[in-house]
């Protein structure tokens, strides 16, 4: 195993690192941009959606307010547009419309926010953001598949089925464990496919809580519900014309999959709170790391919904089995992470990569750029030099940790609860942080207190500061 020099190209200095947050709401602007001056980005912050153009910057990303006197958020996103300029916009917005949410994700907003918003939701999106633009920038022109990293002979196969796919309308269901890069393939599909110029909607499904799933899919209207202060627009709404993601599908309850199940198969939906029909046309990609059969065994998952959704399966291999790929995903995250944070780093020791290529990852490649992460924020020279990490699990104890043969969910549930209070106690019960619990999971703070609670986790040690 060889030192790695990362390649000029790829090195923190040639990448734009800046993100811009326009909102004439000086409360909101600056705490947005304390934000993310916190997680290591650079921040230009305007007022006015004018002042922006006439600084003639091209940031990573742009936060962007929906109404402001003058030329509003709207009116810019349509102007960057006329001028081809690919800028990712995530929109926030003080009280959001139907009509709104869907002009603006349709012209091709990556992600719209109704203040208050969760301050993690918006951090998560903005980094994303920011990562899949910096791919764009090292990728060969004309290549949509070039944000997912490696082209090991274990991936070759599945991203085949990815560009045969993706050029249909079939519904397709990912599989894979956590952190394998299943988003990343739900929007290759969306790319490649003939609605690559309609919107993308994302959907966590085990990020929000049950009694909310139906009102974030198919709407609602004001008073349908206590709380329902106005009209929400759902994610297939929003998807007209485009695809809509719905991630972790397996975490969807049973009463509401047959809900489900009438949109997929009629096409149709009537928003919470109205006898009005609309008619949706989204295409559906789904992911999932959970047996689904099982489930579909232990009635925990509706028989005739998962052949619905599983169309077309493409299955994605754990990087255990892509070891191949780990010297590419190196490069590409630790150039991100030290040009997020502005340090110099130009180069990844023998020793570490000998120790990166021979840990087992049992999450994957989002365990990997975890661990990457920590890494360069420690770096007090410009060779990366890792310590040892725990070493390769034997197969049959990764089969003890994480596939458990029984069919109940009870199981699956119990199997889940164990690995998550494991990771609590190495991780001395921080939830947030690079170094947390949430970080070593692969999942966002709010995802796991979520599955802490679904689970009936207390909070029970705080022998540290929990995020």
């Amino acid at each position: 195993m060889s030192r790695l020099v990362l390649g000029a190209s790829r090195t923190a200095s040639s990448v734009p690192e800046c993100v811009a947050v326009v909102d004439d709401d000086v409360s909101a602007r600056e705490s947005i941009g304390d934000l993310l001056r916190s997680q290591g980005f650079l921040v230009d912050l305007y007022d006015r959606a004018d002042r922006f153009l006439a600084s003639a910057k091209a940031p990573s990303c742009l936060v962007l307010d929906v109404d402001m006197p003058g030329f509003s958020g709207l009116e810019l996103q349509a102007e960057l547009a006329r001028r081809h300029e690919d800028v990712p916009i995530i929109f926030v917005s003080g009280h959001a419309n139907v009509p709104m949410s869907v002009r603006a994700i349709k012209a091709g907003a990556r992600e719209l926010f109704t203040k208050p918003f969760d301050a993690d939701e918006l951090l998560a999106a903005v980094t994303s953001c920011v990562a899949q633009r910096r791919a764009s920038w090292r990728a060969d022109d004309g290549d949509p598949l070039a944000p997912i990293v490696g082209r090991s002979d274990a991936l070759r196969e599945p991203l085949r089925q990815v560009a045969t796919v993706a050029k249909t309308d079939a519904a397709v269901l990912v599989f894979g464990e956590t952190g394998t890069g299943k988003e990343l393939v739900a929007r290759a599909i969306h790319r490649l496919s003939a609605r690559s110029g309609g919107p993308f909607v994302k959907v966590n499904c085990a990020a929000i809580p049950s009694g909310l799933i139906e009102s974030e899919l198919m709407g609602h209207e004001r008073g349908a519900f206590t709380g329902a202060l106005s009209r929400r627009i759902g994610r297939f709404e929003l998807a007209q014309d485009g695809t809509i993601f719905l991630d972790e599908i397996g975490e969807i309850p049973l009463d509401l999959q047959a809900k489900l199940l009438r949109v997929l198969q009629e096409r149709e939906l009537e928003r919470l709170g109205s006898n009005r029909t609309i008619r949706t046309n989204a295409r559906l990609v789904t992911a999932t790391n959970r047996d689904l059969r099982r489930m579909v065994a232990a009635r925990t998952f509706r028989e005739d919904l998962y052949y619905r959704i599983s169309v077309f399966p493409v299955t994605l291999p754990p990087l255990r089995e892509r070891t191949g790929d780990i010297p590419a995903l190196v490069e590409h995250f630790v150039s991100e992470v030290a040009g997020r944070l502005g340090k110099d780093i130009r180069s990844v020791s023998e020793r570490s990569m000998q120790h990166l290529v021979e840990h087992d990852w049992p999450g994957n490649v989002r365990e990997l750029q975890n661990v990457l992460e920590r890494e360069v924020i420690l770096a007090r020279s410009q060779e990366l030099d890792i310590p040892s990490l725990r070493p390769r699990s034997t197969p049959s104890s990764r089969v003890n940790e994480r596939e458990p043969s029984a069919t109940a969910a009870d199981d699956l549930e119990t199997v889940a609860r164990a690995h998550i209070l494991r990771v609590l106690d190495a991780t001395n019960w921080v939830i947030g942080g690079p170094s947390g619990a949430a970080a070593q999971l692969g999942l966002h703070r709010t995802t796991l207190n979520f599955r802490m609670k679904k689970l009936g986790i207390e909070r029970q040690r705080r022998s540290a500061t929990l995020g």
